[in-house]
């Protein structure tokens, strides 16, 4: 029986090698001693989909990035353990079987993962296992942000800027020879009991929880080298960094036009920080170049900026209890949600963004804003809190901080206030693609359908339906809003909620069924909003 003693690195979000600076803890303090010998473990928790949402797209990801990191510590001479389990029930087993001195890991802000944190630690108390924590999934330390602040949230992005603009940043750690371990510092190979179990073998695809029919194309395959790869290939493109602004770019373009570099860093394939040098590096040789919010390193600041948010408040995903969250009630209406998380909206642009990110994984971030918009104050005014949810089960990149920080931004429920600043479902998507290529190719049952209809179908009439080979509430359905009456009317909900969260008034909120089937509608009263103090941070612009 190996009596050597055993260090582990514990992979979470940051499925990858290079600047891992846990990792590379682990590595260097095996190396420092002669009995040690190096397990870096993946847990395949169960209880995991309790608190996080996954497509069958999320999990090839995931499982692809794990396949990757395996192979990319083979080449510092050592494997990926994959544990299945619970961390409460899985940790104390192997801080005894391995003989564990020392665990390092990635720190993480989540309230439920903190939750099994606390655990773990308790655990490695008991087993006299020392625990070395490490910041590494963002470029800053989002603790370290609000200390600087004295503890207090920065609302705005500007002002979240200011407090970082003058902040070092560590350079980015490299792997290199000298980190392969040699083979005194080797675990041994698996017992017979457990090689015959593969209890450590990576996982298959058919292994985890999904339904294989639901797996759309493999556009954005899941690892750290492809996240590597994608971003030198974006970096080789000096002048499209140097004059990027994200509103210029096309929420509605065939292929992506920006990076999809964020579900490599939502993942930890890709570090934020590499990515941040190698970025500043490209912007540096540039005489004149575009800046945040709109720039590329204006991207990156947006997550950076909502990981603090994020790391002050438990509740940051929920609506109450979220001291930083307006408090609005929405209504809920289970037909308007399904239709819009299923593309059946009647609005052909909304639709072919939510059946693009329900096929692939991904959608531009103002196609984003326009669904967001849609489903909350615009249109269907249902809690940004469901939307979060098809968000965080679809989106590759749907992260925690960001995906609710985005829904909060989006439904004017914190950090914008311009409610009234509404995208419309139709000339949004026309100013960037007049011919509707895009709906055509996401929603083919509308592609016979001329340009200047594609985007308001309804306005065609009988005869040309049929000529189009496409039926309006047969073979495409009708649209269930009128974005031209209801948005008015919930400008004016919106203010009402304003006024009694700002504690000016205490009437109650009517609740009026929105959800229509036919085009006869009842008339809806337009209000005319309070004019808001303007907010220069990125917000979405008036083309109602």
């Amino acid at each position: 029986m190996d009596k050597r003693k055993t260090v582990i690195h514990w992979f979470r979000k940051g499925l990858r090698i290079h600047d891992n600076p846990g990792l590379i803890a682990a590595i260097e303090a095996v190396q420092k001693n002669k009995d040690h010998v190096l397990r870096p473990i993946y847990i395949l928790d169960p209880e995991w989909t309790q608190f996080w949402r996954m497509s069958a797209n999320k999990w090839r990801f995931l499982q692809q990035s794990l396949v990757q990191l395996d192979e990319n510590l083979k080449t510092l001479n050592t494997r990926l353990y994959v544990i299945r389990g619970t961390p409460k029930n899985e940790m104390p087993r192997i801080f005894k079987e391995w003989n564990v001195t020392l665990m390092t890991f990635e720190s993480e802000i989540e309230s439920f993962n903190q939750r099994r944190d606390a655990l773990v630690k308790i655990h490695a108390g008991q087993h006299n296992v020392k625990l070395d924590e490490f910041h590494s999934h963002t470029v800053y330390n989002p603790h370290l942000v609000l200390q600087s602040n004295n503890n207090q949230v920065p609302m705005r992005y500007q002002s979240f800027i200011s407090l970082v603009e003058h902040k070092k940043v560590a350079p980015a750690l490299e792997i290199t020879s000298k980190h392969k371990l040699k083979k005194e510092h080797q675990a041994p190979k698996d017992s017979k009991e457990e090689a015959k179990a593969s209890c450590y073998d990576l996982p298959e695809l058919s292994e985890l929880p999904l339904n294989e029919t639901e797996l759309g194309p493999n556009k954005f395959p899941g690892g750290e080298k492809e996240g590597l790869d994608r971003m030198e290939k974006m970096l080789s493109r000096k002048k499209w960094i140097w004059e990027f602004e994200k509103p210029n770019t096309a929420p509605n373009s065939i292929e992506p036009s920006t990076t999809v570099l964020s579900p490599y860093i939502t993942f930890g394939c890709l570090s934020s920080r590499l990515f941040y040098h190698k970025l500043k590096a490209v912007l540096s040789k540039a005489s004149k170049y575009s800046k945040p919010p709109v720039s590329l390193m204006g991207q990156l600041m947006w997550r950076e900026f909502y990981y603090t948010a994020a790391a002050a408040e438990p509740n940051f995903d929920k609506m109450v209890g979220n001291r930083i969250c307006r408090q609005i009630p929405w209504q809920y209406d289970a037909d308007l949600l399904d239709a819009w998380a299923h593309g059946r909206t009647g609005y052909p642009f909304i639709d072919a963004i939510m059946r693009q990110l329900r096929q692939e994984g991904w959608i531009h971030h103002l196609a984003r804003h326009a669904v967001a918009c849609f489903l909350t104050r615009g249109d269907l005014y249902v809690s940004w809190e469901h939307g979060q949810h098809v968000f965080e089960e679809l989106l590759l990149d749907a992260d925690w901080a960001l995906n609710a920080g985005n829904w909060m931004w989006l439904s004017a429920s914190a950090f914008f206030y311009q409610y009234f600043r509404v995208y419309s479902p139709v000339a949004f998507g026309k100013k960037t693609d007049p011919y509707g290529n895009y709906i055509r190719k996401y929603c083919p049952e509308l592609k016979d359908y001329p340009s200047h209809l594609i985007y308001e179908p309804w306005k065609a009439s009988a005869g040309e339906q049929r000529r189009y080979k496409c039926e309006i509430g047969k073979d495409y359905p009708n649209r269930i809003v009128v974005h031209e009456m209801v948005q008015d009317f919930n400008k004016g909900r919106m203010k009402r909620a304003y006024e009694v969260h700002n504690g000016q008034r205490e009437e109650g909120e009517p609740s009026p069924k929105v959800f229509i089937k036919e085009e006869r509608h009842r008339p809806f009263i337009k209000v005319e909003p309070k004019e808001e103090p303007a907010d220069n941070d990125e917000d979405p612009e008036n083309v109602c």
